[in-house]
Order: structure tokens, then C-alpha cells, then sequence
């Protein structure tokens, strides 16, 4: 039997709750895949090895050999250091100083490349979602924090050694809440789904929203995008004001983005704005279109992420095939 060609990419998304890993042929069409859970806080040495037997069960499912794949991407949550090819932290992992591109070169056999999970996940957009066919895209995700990354003509913006757009941190209260970076008034600190689910919190306590309360009995971590979601659809209206609000907050800072990027589409993506996908459309397009240079305000093209969770492995394994490239 004839030997497959090379030229098979892999993808790789080190999630904090999950690991995802997809093959994927010279036309960027997905062949394979295989999810696991992580094993709760898994030590490093137990992690990598997990992910090293991920890869190899991923390759003898599809028949092939490692001396068949051209190039691996790893999609890393936390900072990195690009030029040396380590993950410095992963709160959600409690890994930290992991030399990530060098221990999988190593273990594997072929070429690394390591980037950060919101920019891999916008080039996955640019290139096969959302921001297909665009010269200039800006992926805004809102979570724990807010994400956010640029892809200009296919490059990731990016510092010399690290990941930048740090959109979160944008001061856009100067007297606001606390934020988890130290300082006050970040967008981070009223716009993140962390935010608006304290605020809803505070309304359920107070006994404006019975619904959110009933189903959640004010335990943050059970006022995810989800339990919102319901609350919202069940009559609660002063959740979806609170979630309106935060929306709004998150198009203030997508204001100051376009007056720096000028971007011809933002993309918005992550499990709140999955869930609630009209009030983050509405309130993110006019709330930038009224905060922005006037001269910015029509080009505005606001977008619903189009990939899901298969943006990090598709986006991994096109920065390991942009890589193999330069």
C-alpha cells in the first residue's frame, strides 16, 4: 500500500477543563480528532505525557506515522514567551515555566509552534470563520476576563517575546471596581462574564430576579452564560439589563480598538456571547459606533464568532503551517 503524503497538520487546544486535538490535511479539512478531559489539576510531568499519547492515539487512529505530519500547533492558555517557546503560567493547569515547544520537538519528532488560545483563535476565524476573506481582524472574547487578538493580513499582532491586546485592561472607569490586575476601572472589571454574573448576583439578592435565584441559590460559579440565559428567558429583566449593560461597557472598549485598528470586521466569541448572541450584536455594534472617531463609525462590522470550539486546533495547526512556511 502506497505511503499517505506528508504535509498533515496538527492541532492542539491545552484547554484548563479539556485537551482537543484535530489532524488536518493540506486542504485545512479536519481528518480526526480526540477529546479528553484533563484530569483535574494534573502535575506537568502527567499532563504532557497525557498530551504526548493524545497526539500518538490521534495518528494510529488515522494510520498515520509522526514522519507524516509537517508541523504541530499548540493553542496555550496564559502568557507565554514566544521566543523561547514557554508557557510561563496556566492558572487553571497550576502549571508554570513549561518549555512546551522544545519538550513536544523533543518527544514527537517534528516542529512546534506555541501561541496564545484568543490568538490562535482569532487566526482560525480569519482564516476559516468569521474573519475569512478580511484584511484586518479583531476577536473580542469575554469570559473570566476579556480576550482579545488581532490577525492583520494573516500575522498575528504580537510583541517581540510575548502576546499583546490586552484589551481588558483598558481603563474605562477611572474611579470603577477593582480589577484582578490590581488596578480600578479596567473593562475587565465590567464587562467580563465574571462581572455582569456578580452584578446579576447582587439583583438576585436583592429578589429582582426569582428565576436566576431559584436555579443558582447566588453561588457564583453557578451563574454561568447558561443559567443567564434562562434567567433572561424566564422574565428575569433585570439580569438582561445587567447583561445589556456589561454589552455596552464591552463596546466602549471596542471603540478604542477601532480607533487604533481601523479592523474590517470584530468578531465576538466565547460562551456568553454564544448564549445571547442579539444582545451582544446590538449593544457592541452601537455602543462602538457612537464612541468611535465618526470617521470609523460606518466601516463597523461586528460578527458573530463562526467556529466555536473548533477555532484553537483549526488556528493551531495554521500558525504550525504558517511557521513551516517562514
Amino acid at each position: 500500500m502506497a505511503q499517505k503524503k506528508k504535509n498533515y497538520w496538527l492541532g492542539f487546544d491545552l484547554g484548563g477543563t479539556k485537551m482537543y486535538a484535530a489532524l488536518f490535511d493540506e486542504r485545512s479539512k479536519k481528518t480526526a480528532e480526540i477529546r479528553k478531559r484533563t484530569k483535574g489539576r494534573d502535575g506537568v510531568e502527567a499532563g504532557l505525557t497525557r498530551m504526548v499519547e493524545m497526539v500518538r492515539e490521534l495518528c494510529e487512529e488515522s494510520h498515520l506515522n509522526m514522519a507524516q505530519i509537517s508541523g504541530m500547533g499548540i493553542c496555550c492558555p496564559g502568557p507565554l514567551n514566544l521566543e523561547t517557546g514557554v508557557l510561563v503560567e496556566a492558572a487553571n493547569l497550576g502549571w508554570s515555566n513549561v518549555p512546551i515547544k522544545s519538550y513536544f520537538e523533543k518527544n514527537l519528532g517534528i516542529p512546534v509552534a506555541i501561541g496564545n488560545d484568543v490568538d490562535i483563535g482569532v487566526l482560525g476565524e480569519y482564516y476559516m470563520g468569521a474573519g475569512k476573506n478580511h484584511r484586518c481582524v479583531l476577536g473580542v472574547f469575554p469570559g473570566t476576563g476579556i480576550g482579545a487578538g488581532c490577525v492583520y493580513e494573516g500575522k498575528i499582532l504580537r510583541g517581540k517575546t510575548k502576546s499583546c491586546l490586552e484589551m481588558g485592561h483598558i481603563q474605562v472607569q477611572p474611579n470603577g471596581p477593582l480589577c484582578g490586575c490590581g488596578k480600578y476601572g479596567c473593562l475587565e472589571a465590567v464587562a467580563s462574564r465574571l462581572a455582569i454574573a456578580a452584578e446579576a448576583a447582587k439583583a438576585a439578592f436583592r429578589g429582582q430576579a426569582p428565576h436566576l435565584l431559584a436555579n443558582t441559590k447566588l453561588k457564583l460559579s453557578e451563574i454561568r452564560s447558561g443559567a443567564l440565559k434562562s434567567a433572561i428567558e424566564a422574565g428575569d429583566s433585570v439580569v438582561e439589563q445587567v447583561v445589556r449593560d456589561g454589552a455596552r461597557w464591552l463596546g466602549t472598549g471596542v471603540a478604542v480598538m477601532v480607533n487604533i485598528l481601523a479592523p474590517d470586521v470584530i468578531v465576538l466569541g466565547g460562551g456568553l456571547v454564544e448564549a445571547l448572541p442579539e444582545i451582544f450584536l446590538k449593544e457592541v455594534a452601537e455602543t462602538a459606533r457612537n464612541r468611535c472617531m465618526p470617521a470609523f463609525a460606518a466601516s463597523i462590522n461586528v460578527k458573530i464568532s463562526q467556529l466555536g470550539d473548533d477555532a484553537g486546533v483549526i488556528g493551531a495547526a495554521l500558525l504550525a503551517r504558517d511557521a513551516a512556511k517562514t
